[in-house]
């Protein structure tokens, strides 16, 4: 069985090699430019087995972009996960979306919800990654010719199966060194694609739970309470 680290670099290499069309101009794999942190995440937190693996689609612009963390808003990155790597800039590099690494001084709301909510819960990292873990579907950030992110299902189909095929073997992968007993989809893509990867023969369960970003009017209410009430409904956490 292939460990984290291994399936990982499998994945960058595999993406890098894929090419996509207008609309996207640009291709950010935070996997190739923030390899150091986001090796540092997997080495220091990711050891098998895991009750619970947490999935999110793919980076933003201010999380994993700049840190190589899932989620990866960098104060949490750095302050809380205490992962501080060099990062080196990807190439081409849109001039709208610089890649500083942990110099970034944007916040991702989505992270800075997700990685405070499992401080505010479980106090160290430690504790939380003794039984949980987080990972993204796919690695790859796209952009238009503006700066804008754009978001999978802006690929034409065969642009998104070519994406899909590593990206679906990788979580399989990870799924199996990891011996879950719970997925959680942060958001029905992610719950998706856990559904994807799973066999009759699985003995997981996949819940899906409301995703952090600050564009869906629900989770700008009581985003951390939803979830907590969602995963003690699930019984993976306790009340």
């Amino acid at each position: 069985m292939p460990s984290l680290l291994e399936s990982a670099a499998t994945l960058r290499d595999a993406v890098d090699r894929l090419t996509f069309a207008l609309p996207v101009a640009y291709t950010y794999n935070p996997l190739r430019h923030a390899w150091a942190p986001h090796a540092a995440y997997l080495t220091r937190y990711g050891s098998a087995p895991k009750r619970v693996v947490f999935l999110g689609m793919n980076p933003g612009p201010y999380g994993m972009t700049q840190t190589g963390v899932p989620f990866g808003e960098v104060t949490a990155v750095r302050d809380w996960l205490r992962i501080q790597e060099p990062v080196d800039m990807p190439f081409p590099e849109h001039p709208k979306r610089p890649v500083t690494g942990f110099a970034c001084t944007r916040s991702e709301v989505s992270g800075k919800r997700l990685w405070g909510l499992f401080a505010a819960r479980f106090g160290s990292p430690e504790a939380f990654f003794a039984e949980h873990f987080v990972l993204n579907y796919c690695p790859l950030v796209w952009m238009s010719e503006s700066g804008a992110n754009l978001t999978p299902d802006k690929l034409s189909a065969a642009e998104r199966a070519a994406v899909d095929a590593p990206c679906r073997a990788h979580l399989r992968a990870v799924l199996d060194t990891l011996r879950p007993a719970h997925l959680v989809g942060i958001g029905a893509y992610a719950a998706q694609k856990f559904a994807e990867v799973t066999t009759p023969a699985d003995p997981w369960k996949i819940t899906q739970v409301l995703h952090p970003s600050p564009a869906s009017p629900a989770a700008n209410k009581d985003w951390a309470g939803d979830v907590t009430r969602t995963l003690v409904k699930a019984g993976i956490w306790p009340a």
